[in-house]
C-alpha cells in the first residue's frame, strides 16, 4: 500500500476560522479522501500556529493567558472536522511539547550546519503577516495584504537564518522538478523571487519584548520566530525526530497553502529542510484567495465571512460544493450567497437530485424497485464516454484543478440526463430497451457517484444508500431502491 501525506499551513489562533481557512481545509480534504480511493493510506495534516506577537498581542487585548487563549481559539478549527465533514488524521498544535521539542532539534541541525548566527538588525515588519517588509512590497508605506495595520519597525540583536546560502540549490530544485510549485505561474514566480538574490532573515525575537515562543536551545533571552517554528510541523506531525520509521515512509508531503503563504513554503521552508539535511517537499499546491465584493477576505480588513452560519443554513455539501466549484483552486475567487443559491438549485438540485429521482421512480414504477445490474451490459460508446470523462477528471486532480474534476463530473451528469431523455424509457413497457436503459442509466448514475465521493462525501453515501447497493462490494450488482428524501431540496 502506497503512502501519502497532504498537509494545510496552520492557521493563526488570533481569532476565529473565516471561510478562507475553511477553503483551504476542504481542498486538502478533497485529494486525501481521493488518495484513499486509490488505495493509498494517507495522513492528512491540519492545525493551529499559536505563537507569534499576532496571537500574544490578541490574549492580551482580551485580558488573558496567553496557553488559555490559545487553548480556546484552537478548538474552534478542530471543531471544523465535524463542522465540514473533514477527513484529517492529525491535528497539531505549536504548543505541543514534542512539537517544541522537534522545533529545538531542528534548529540545533541547522545551527551545527553553520546556518544560524547572531546580528543587530533595523527592518520594517508587517504583525499580519509576520513577516519583515521591504520598501519594494509596500504600497503607499503599507503591506498590501494588510493595508489597515501599520507598518512597524524593529531594531534589535536577533539570530539569523542563512537563507542566501541556498540560492542555487532553490533554483535547482525547480529547474528538475517543474511541477514541484503548481500552478505553473506561482512557480515562476518563486523562481524569479530566488533569482533575484534572498537575504538571510532573523529566526529568533527577545523574549523581553515578546516572550510567547518557542525558547532558542541554550539562550533564554531569545524566543523562535514564529515561521521558523510553525513550519516544522509538517513534520514533527509525523513523529520526527523521534519516530524516523513513520517520517521516512511518509515524508516528502504534498502541502497546500495560499498564495500570500508561497515565499514561506516553496524558499524558505525548503531552505531549511536542506539546511537539517532533510528532503524537500514532494509538492507545493498554491490556491487563491476568496473575495468579499472584490476584496480579500481577511480578519484583520473586517470583511471575514463567518462560515459556520453558512454551513448551519445550506448543508455542509451544498457549501463544499459551492466553494469547490465556483472558487477556481488555483485563482481567487468571489463569494456570493446567490451564486451559491444558484449552483444548489441548477448542479444540485436540478441536475443531480433530479437524475437521480427519475431513476429511482423508473425502476420503482417499471420493475418493483429492483434491477440487476450484472444481467445488462451497456454500449461501448457509453463505456467509451465513462472512460474519457474519468480520464479528465484525474488528470484535473492531479494538476490541483479540482473546480475542473468536478466539472468534469457534472459533464457525465449532463451526459446521463440526455441519455434518459433521448430513450424516453417512461414510455416503454418492460423490454430488452427499457432494461438497457435503466441499467446504462444506473451504470453513469454510479461512476459519477464513485468520483464525487472525495468531493461530496455525504451526498455519495446517500445515493449509494438510496440504490442499496455497497460501494465496499467490488462490483455493484443488485440494486433495491429504498425509501428516500429529494437529496437536495430547492431553495425558495
Amino acid at each position: 500500500m502506497a503512502k501519502f501525506y497532504i498537509t494545510t499551513t496552520l492557521p493563526y489562533v488570533n481569532d476565529r476560522p473565516h471561510i478562507g481557512h475553511v477553503l483551504e481545509f476542504i481542498q486538502a480534504d478533497v485529494i486525501a479522501r481521493y488518495h484513499r480511493q486509490l488505495g493509498d493510506e494517507v495522513i492528512f495534516n491540519v492545525g493551529t500556529d499559536e505563537h507569534g506577537i499576532k496571537v500574544y498581542r490578541k490574549a492580551i487585548e482580551q485580558n488573558k493567558d496567553p496557553q488559555k487563549f490559545v487553548d480556546e481559539y484552537s478548538q474552534y478549527f478542530k471543531n471544523l472536522k465535524e463542522q465540514f465533514n473533514l477527513s484529517f488524521t492529525n491535528f497539531i498544535r505549536t504548543t505541543d511539547p514534542d512539537h517544541i521539542k522537534a522545533t529545538q532539534e531542528f534548529w540545533n541541525l541547522s545551527k551545527a550546519n553553520g546556518d544560524i548566527y547572531k546580528k543587530n538588525y533595523k527592518i520594517k515588519y508587517c504583525v499580519g503577516c509576520e513577516l519583515e517588509k521591504t520598501d519594494s512590497e509596500l504600497e503607499d508605506g503599507k503591506c498590501p495584504i494588510h493595508p489597515n495595520l501599520k507598518i512597524e519597525e524593529i531594531e534589535e540583536e536577533n539570530y539569523f537564518f542563512n537563507f542566501s546560502k541556498y540560492q542555487k540549490e532553490l533554483l535547482n530544485l525547480y529547474k528538475t522538478r517543474p511541477d514541484f510549485v503548481l500552478p505553473e505561474n506561482k512557480l515562476n514566480e518563486i523562481k524569479k523571487f530566488v533569482e533575484a538574490g534572498l537575504n538571510d532573515f532573523s529566526v529568533s525575537r527577545l523574549k523581553s519584548k515578546m516572550p510567547w515562543g518557542v525558547p532558542v536551545p541554550d539562550d533564554p533571552e531569545h524566543v523562535m520566530y514564529v515561521w521558523f517554528d510553525a513550519l516544522v510541523n509538517y513534520i514533527s506531525t509525523l513523529g520526527w525526530p523521534k519516530d524516523k520509521s513513520k517520517f521516512g515512509d511518509f515524508w516528502p508531503g504534498v502541502q497546500i497553502a495560499g498564495k500570500d503563504n508561497l515565499r514561506q513554503q516553496s524558499a524558505i521552508w525548503q531552505a531549511m529542510l536542506l539546511s537539517a539535511g532533510l528532503p524537500p517537499s514532494k509538492q507545493i499546491l498554491i490556491h487563491g484567495f476568496i473575495t468579499n465584493t472584490g476584496q480579500k477576505i481577511s480578519k484583520s480588513s473586517g470583511n471575514a465571512i463567518d462560515p459556520i452560519g453558512i454551513v448551519e443554513k445550506y448543508g455542509i455539501d451544498p457549501v463544499r460544493y459551492y466553494l469547490l466549484r465556483e472558487i477556481p483552486s488555483d485563482e481567487d475567487g468571489d463569494f456570493s450567497i446567490e451564486k451559491l443559491e444558484a449552483r444548489h438549485n441548477g448542479d444540485l438540485a436540478n441536475n443531480l437530485g433530479n437524475l437521480v429521482s427519475r431513476i429511482t421512480k423508473l425502476i420503482e414504477t417499471s420493475l418493483g424497485g429492483q434491477l440487476d445490474l450484472q444481467k445488462n451490459s451497456i454500449e461501448d460508446k457509453i463505456s467509451r464516454k465513462i472512460s474519457e470523462i474519468e480520464e479528465r477528471y484525474r488528470k484535473e486532480i492531479e494538476k490541483f484543478r479540482l473546480h475542473e474534476a468536478l466539472a468534469a463530473i457534472w459533464d457525465l451528469l449532463s451526459f446521463a440526463n440526455a441519455y434518459i431523455d433521448d430513450r424516453k424509457p417512461w414510455a416503454d413497457s418492460v423490454s430488452d430497451h427499457l432494461l438497457e436503459t435503466l441499467a446504462t442509466s444506473l451504470v453513469l448514475i454510479l461512476k459519477g457517484t464513485e468520483l464525487l465521493e472525495p468531493f461530496l462525501p455525504d451526498t455519495a453515501e446517500k445515493i449509494y444508500e438510496i440504490f442499496g447497493c455497497d460501494k465496499n462490494s467490488g462490483t455493484i450488482g443488485y440494486i433495491q431502491i429504498k425509501d428516500h428524501k429529494p437529496l437536495f431540496p430547492r431553495l425558495k
